[in-house]
């Protein structure tokens, strides 16, 4: 495998499990304002991350690379809002949509076919994670102050599952 790509896979690997371990931490302030449904979709967002990190160390593994679990990082646990929150999760998609293109651009340029096939699925993947949490900004916004409104958004979000990615 070409160690570039390997190198690259390595670090997309560690920022899906720092991704994972983001929405982790964001679950646990959700909890801490008794916003149970909120929580939940940032747990179900923390299985779908752990699910990425493995897909791509299974890909590695796959391919005779040599998988470096890198360190990572304490995640941000302190957040102003609910609003807070989804701003920071929406700005954490497009840096790792960014990561995921540039990923992809590494494997045009290595002539790694196979890498370029795997990044398709991702880039595919991050459209609906930006839109997902784009959604949930605007809805948060169109709330405003109304708790009501609130709660009943944290109501549905109480009813997200993990979603298979494969």
């Amino acid at each position: 495998m070409n160690k570039l790509v390997e190198e690259a896979l390595n670090r997309q690997i560690k920022d899906e499990f720092q991704s994972a371990y983001t929405y982790l931490a964001m679950s646990s302030y959700c909890e801490s304002i008794n916003l149970s449904g909120f929580a939940n979709w940032m747990q179900k967002q923390y299985e779908e991350e752990t699910a990425h990190a493995l897909r791509l160390f299974n890909f590695l593994n796959d391919r005779d690379g040599e998988v470096e679990l890198l360190a990572i990082e304490k995640p941000n646990s302190k957040f102003e809002s609910p609003l807070h929150v989804f701003e920071s999760v929406l700005e954490h998609e497009k840096k790792i949509t960014n990561l995921i293109h540039n990923l992809y651009a590494l494997a045009v340029k290595e002539n790694d076919y196979p890498t370029q096939v795997e990044m398709q699925w991702f880039i595919t993947e991050q459209v609906e994670e930006e839109k997902n949490a784009g959604d949930i900004v605007s809805q948060l916004n169109l709330a405003g102050n109304n708790n009501i409104a609130l709660m009943m958004l944290d109501r549905e979000l109480s009813t997200r599952t993990t979603e298979a990615t494969q």
